[in-house]
């Protein structure tokens, strides 16, 4: 007659029931222990006869609220401060009847009454034991949940953590509710003197950073995890320094732009990568003109699958904008954002177009459909020594295609328009430098011609990007070796993708049209020093266990980059991290020549009359007017000698 229930189902009745009964009988335990409490456990007859009157309908009130505000849907083991929360509501709500009948009730009706002090201590008494209870259950079930996972599997590994902040605590939190972590956090180590002794949720603070020696020694350290989630440069390179002194493992939690929603994921506890001693102070943003900027509103990114183009679309998504079209020619890269962005926030309306920049016809054709209010154009080709050999599709792309773009956004009245350049336009050695830096002179002029708020920002290499030298370093190593610098005096400056990404926004924000800006790349780091410490982090020894080799500069590379030349001014914005360069823009008539010519150029692929034509247009570039060819040469002894020249 009626349905079979599972063995599943069946056990949740007789659990749910023991857990309504066990409720009953703490409430009416504490309501007996107010009395009791008020009457310092001497009661006459009549007072407890009132007392269980009393308790025959102020007990049901109660277990009724619990029951109406879902207290009894909650699962016990999992409970934690929004089921307190919910707990402590539903008693407060029977306190307001209780107080109703005490002063409003005739004294006749004195049974009814349930005097003050009994009813303050019982919905104390109350809420201590209800809570209490589903605590208990909590802590019995975690304990064995961490007790079968070890004693089965996992073999305890002690652990220090770095840092005492609240990174520090969600790591701490984030590894005492794992099952699957067999870590044992022995510690923490914190180098602000006021924590020190200090206890955070069951754990002390033993030492400052200066102390991790003698306590891996003394407990036994397996692990150390950094769980500072703002360390400097400095800061990072003395811990690690610190570490390296003693045989333990070091791991850190995502940095400060990877952490989201507050929260640290087991999973992401990393070893420390090279990528950690590059160390970029927190961005610090204006989130009123950014909003003002983008809320609402339809936005464009060109290159979305791209490097720093798929990360401007992760961060337009918390700034709450209507629509977002993603434009990308390569139709894996677009299935990789779109997917990602779907799976991140499937509530966003999101646009993917396949199209290539430079065919005005298709893009045309899709300004006129989505009309789009913000453009970032992060569609380039950027592979210095790839472009040296590729000139035509480098002008065409880099300068044609931004032109067209932009030219668009102008035409289809578009209200900000954002082109990612690079530092490599600065006095520009390049190909691809001097069409970035010919991209900035489209966008100055179309500035003056459309209503849309045209700016370029400028910024140095990025941390991780496609093919940029970290990653390449890392398949480097795997193989073997040898890892390949091609100078060792050669220095770049370097930022984190999100950085980037979050000052573009920035940037694009604080505008008033036609400006370069520059964002703050802090200082030029060798890239012999980022060989080395990606070697060692890899647990091996440079020039032991891999060999590093001296290739020498490709065409087009400069042993330092700028960024700015001598006659650009930089003046501050409102935000310190971003800096205008006061560059005047060419005369209309000039661009107008450069494009036709442009066009001609593209059309014969003539690589060196394209270089002899960029650096007729750009007085400041430094081209060879043909292509080198050089032939890499790979000498250990000499590389040797090198190394030991540039340390």
């Amino acid at each position: 007659m009626f349905p079979a229930l599972t063995i599943e189902a069946r056990s949740k009745y007789p659990i749910k029931l023991i857990q309504k009964l066990l409720d009953i009988l703490i409430l009416s335990l504490a309501f007996s222990g107010a009395y009791l409490l008020r009457f310092d456990f001497s009661m006459t007859s009549d007072e407890a006869q009132k007392a269980f009157i009393q308790m025959l309908f102020v007990v049901p009130a109660q277990f009724l609220i619990l029951r109406l505000c879902n207290v009894h849907k909650f699962i016990w083991r999992y409970v934690s401060l929004p089921e307190m929360n919910r707990i402590i509501m539903a008693l407060s709500i029977v306190i307001a009847p209780l107080l109703l009948l005490r002063f409003c009730l005739p004294s006749d009706f004195h049974l009814a009454i349930v005097p003050l002090s009994i009813i303050i201590l019982d919905y104390f008494l109350a809420v201590i034991g209800v809570v209490g209870i589903r605590l208990l259950r909590r802590e019995i079930y975690e304990n064995l949940r961490r007790a079968e996972t070890v004693s089965s599997v996992l073999e305890k590994k002690n652990v220090l953590l770095i840092g005492a902040g609240r990174a520090g605590v969600m790591t701490l939190n984030e590894i005492k509710n794992r099952r699957d972590c067999n870590f044992d956090i022995k510690g923490f180590v914190d180098d602000d003197a006021a924590k020190l002794s200090s206890v955070i949720n069951g754990v002390e603070v033993i030492g400052k950073t200066e102390n991790i020696p003698h306590l891996v020694r003394t407990l036994d350290i397996d692990h150390v995890i950094i769980t500072i989630a703002e360390a400097s440069r400095e800061d990072f390179q003395r811990i690690l320094e610190i570490c390296k002194s003693v045989p333990v493992r070091t791991k850190r939690i995502p940095g400060l732009y990877e952490l989201l929603q507050e929260k640290v994921i087991f999973s992401r506890i990393r070893d420390v990568e090279v990528e950690d001693l590059l160390g970029r102070s927190p961005v610090s943003l204006d989130a009123r003109s950014i909003e003002k900027f983008l809320s609402g509103k339809t936005v464009l990114v060109t290159g979305a699958g791209g490097s720093i183009g798929s990360e401007i679309v992760r961060q337009l998504l918390c700034c709450r904008i209507s629509k977002l079209v993603l434009v990308e020619r390569s139709e894996f890269a677009l299935f990789e954002i779109e997917r990602e962005i779907i799976a991140a926030l499937p509530s966003t309306e999101i646009v993917s177009v396949i199209a290539d920049v430079c065919d005005e016809s298709r893009m045309r054709r899709v300004f006129e459909r989505y009309q789009p209010q913000v453009v970032f154009h992060a569609a380039a080709y950027k592979h210095v020594p790839m472009m040296e050999q590729n000139a035509a599709e480098a002008l065409r792309n880099n300068v044609l295609g931004t032109n067209t773009v932009g030219k668009l956004a102008g035409h289809y009245r578009a209200e900000g328009f954002v082109l990612i350049s690079t530092d490599k336009a600065v006095n520009p050695s390049s190909v691809m430098g001097a069409t970035k830096r010919a991209a900035e002179l489209m966008i100055q002029d179309l500035n003056v011609r459309f209503a849309t708020r045209y700016v370029a920002v400028r910024f140095g290499n990025v941390i991780g990007s496609n093919g940029s030298v970290i990653p390449t370093f890392k398949k480097q190593i795997k193989k073997g070796g040898p890892v390949t610098v091609t100078h060792p005096e050669m220095t770049r400056y370097f930022m984190t993708i999100p950085e980037a990404s979050q000052l573009v926004l920035q940037a694009g924000a604080i505008g008033k049209g036609g400006e370069i800006f520059i964002l703050d790349m802090g200082e030029p780091i060798k890239i012999l020093d980022l060989a080395k410490e990606t070697i060692r982090l890899s647990g091996l020894k440079p020039f032991e266990d891999i060999q590093i080799v001296f290739t020498g500069m490709r065409p087009g590379e400069k042993l330092s980059e700028e960024l700015e030349t001598d006659k650009e001014r930089l003046t501050k914005t409102s935000h310190s991290k971003i800096f205008i360069a006061q560059i005047a823009p060419y005369p209309r008539e000039e661009i107008k020549k450069a494009l036709i010519r442009i066009e001609q150029l593209c059309h014969t692929e003539d690589d060196s009359m394209i270089r002899v034509f960029l650096t007729e247009l750009l007085p400041e570039a430094k081209l060879e007017t043909t292509m080198l060819q050089t032939k890499p040469e790979i000498q250990t002894n000499a590389n040797k000698a090198l190394y030991n020249l540039a340390s």
